[in-house]
């Protein structure tokens, strides 16, 4: 038997640049026991998990990981 994790929060947001293209990341938070996260591209995230998403998108400065 499988399941599949439901996310639990987003914890990190960064615009990356790829080939002269932005694509908005998020870092998303799988299991707070465990730490798991991963970084996910925002739309995808946004249209399965819309309500861990303010109505906007956000993005951390160039600091921010993910």
């Amino acid at each position: 038997m499988t399941f599949e994790k439901l996310s639990v929060a987003v914890v990190d947001h960064k615009l990356k640049e790829l080939r002269g293209k932005s694509i908005a990341m998020v870092k998303v938070l799988w299991d707070a026991a465990t730490g798991e996260a991963t970084c996910e591209v925002e739309q995808q995230c946004r249209e399965q998990y819309s309500l861990l998403f303010p109505s906007k998108s956000v993005f951390g400065n160039e600091n921010s990981y993910c």
